[in-house]
């Protein structure tokens, strides 16, 4: 009789073992999942900090020059300096 009760109780520890393996916190579908996430997140952070990046740079342009914020106000504000005349031409 106690012969058996070794191998059963291993066997069900084992049984224990892998149940937490594949169903537990730590089971190999969910840190499968976090990983895609985390890369997800990683993808996210490296679009982002090439965003800070250029804004950083902007900023930095605009407080160093004024040739940047005239730009700007010409680009996208179509101002004109005093006495100038503004022509466009458009491609076909």
């Amino acid at each position: 009789m106690n012969v058996r009760i070794i191998p059963t109780t291993l066997i069900v520890l084992l049984l224990i073992l892998q149940a937490q393996l594949w169903f537990g916190r730590g089971s190999v579908p969910n840190v499968s999942r976090m990983v895609s996430q985390l890369d997800a997140q990683k993808k996210k952070n490296e679009q982002a900090q090439l965003n800070n990046n250029r804004l950083v740079a902007e900023v930095r342009d605009l407080k160093e020059g004024l040739e940047m914020v005239e730009e700007k106000a010409r680009m996208e504000l179509g101002m004109v300096k005093p006495n100038e005349i503004y022509v466009q031409f458009t491609k076909k």
